[in-house]
């Protein structure tokens, strides 16, 4: 693995405000006065560096922001969006025309999924859905009309990891471009030195943090990022996915922490799983030997971020995992919600939220099991407390027995 240090990319980046602060300056404006008309002219045709014109196009902290990221992910450029289905969608749209095909990873985020299955194949975009580790079987569906595969670097729910250096290979040898989603990695894995063109974040998860804003990202060449924002035929420029200048100031001043949180967060969640792997629970985390991707992922992460902060506990039920959810609340062990990356450790059954989208037929086939629970965890500082009152949780509702041996 090259050696990269993310986080020293970003702490590197200095911004003054406009009166000397710590923090640039938020511009709380929508559009912008110019001294000459030409200047104007000149601005839109994006040939007055520095200069802006209406907020849709490019705003001081959208760009403050998207530098920063681009820093993260070791790529030329960046720009934000409103969400992250904002920035799929407009990365997607910018290379994809009708009559292209895409290969995607069966197991995404329910919302990528439908917009892929449902809502692409109205403008004539079609994608085959295929289990990203078999590459024999990803190279057959490759079409003349192929255009992308796309993948997650670590799956949502199922935590699949990617091998992102093996689908670049493919992707150079068929001349696609590999479009990674590294929500769940942020800091741990750097798709593009494993050959990665463009990467796409969901800023409301990890890099944010606080489960207070919705916003996304993609990062890639210079030439790419000015495609998509080209005023004429560029994707994300046309559809407007834009972001407020409020909630790019507020994520770029928590990615300053962005380091220590996920330390924190990998931590946790490899002390929980390690445990309940003990106590007999069907506990999926990359960090654990028993994970299929186990090696792929530590070859591919860098160390000292660990392996993330989502685990899944199947309970067997749904009955089940809801019960359990509610008495954890209940509890003050966090909260029954969609999402990740909070302070607050989060819990859900994936299969009737966050990939209700994938038909149940098809959630059954690749492993999206009805008692599922998707954990998002948080940073508690005694994770040993914290563990002793969730196996509580679980003897309370039987999903571990008085014994402590699992129900299953």
């Amino acid at each position: 693995m090259e050696y990269f240090n993310a986080a020293n990319e970003i702490q590197d980046l200095q911004y003054f405000g406009e009166f000397g602060g710590v923090n640039p300056s938020i511009s709380d404006s929508s559009t912008y006065t110019f001294l000459s008309a030409k200047t104007m002219f000149d601005t839109f045709e994006g040939n007055a560096d520095g200069c802006y014109l209406y907020s849709r196009h490019s705003s001081p902290m959208n760009l403050y922001l998207a530098q920063a990221l681009a820093k993260m992910e070791n790529t030329e450029a960046a720009n934000v969006t409103a969400s992250g289905m904002g920035a799929i969608t407009s990365v997607l749209l910018q290379i994809c025309k009708s009559g292209d095909h895409i290969i995607s990873s069966r197991t995404i985020y329910g919302g990528t999924y439908a917009f892929l299955k449902n809502f692409s194949p109205q403008f004539n975009i079609s994608t085959t859905f295929a289990d990203i580790s078999n590459f024999e079987s990803i190279e057959n569906a490759i079409t003349p009309n192929t255009k992308v595969i796309y993948c997650e670097s670590v799956s949502n729910p199922l935590l699949e990891v990617a091998d992102l250096k093996k689908l670049s290979e493919i992707c150079k040898k068929h001349h696609l471009k590999l479009i990674v989603d590294n929500t769940f990695a942020p800091l741990s894995i750097s798709p593009t030195l494993l050959g990665a063109d463009i990467v796409i974040h969901s800023l409301t998860k990890f890099i944010n943090g606080s489960s207070d804003t919705v916003g996304g990202v993609y990062c890639g060449s210079q030439e790419f990022i000015n495609d998509t924002k080209n005023v004429n035929t560029g994707a994300c420029m046309l559809l407007g996915p834009t972001m407020d200048s409020f909630r790019s100031a507020s994520i770029l001043k928590n990615m300053r922490t962005l380091h220590v949180r996920i330390k924190q967060h990998s931590h946790n969640a490899m002390y929980l799983a390690e445990r309940f792997e003990k106590d007999g629970l069907k506990v999926v985390y990359p960090g654990l030997r028993s994970h299929r991707n186990h090696e792929l992922m530590r070859n591919m992460i860098h160390e000292e971020y660990g392996f993330g902060g989502l685990l899944t506990l199947d309970v067997g039920s749904v009955d089940k995992a809801n019960e359990l959810m509610e008495l954890m609340q209940h509890e003050n062990l966090g909260y029954l919600a969609v999402s990740l990356g909070f302070y607050k450790t989060l819990f859900s059954c994936s299969g009737s939220s966050t990939s209700s989208e994938i038909p149940e037929e098809e959630r059954t086939e690749i492993g999206i099991s009805d008692g599922l629970i998707r954990f998002s965890i948080g940073l508690d500082h005694d994770i040993e407390r914290t563990y002793r009152k969730m196996k509580e949780c679980m003897k309370k509702t039987g999903v571990l027995n008085s014994e402590n041996i699992s129900i299953f």
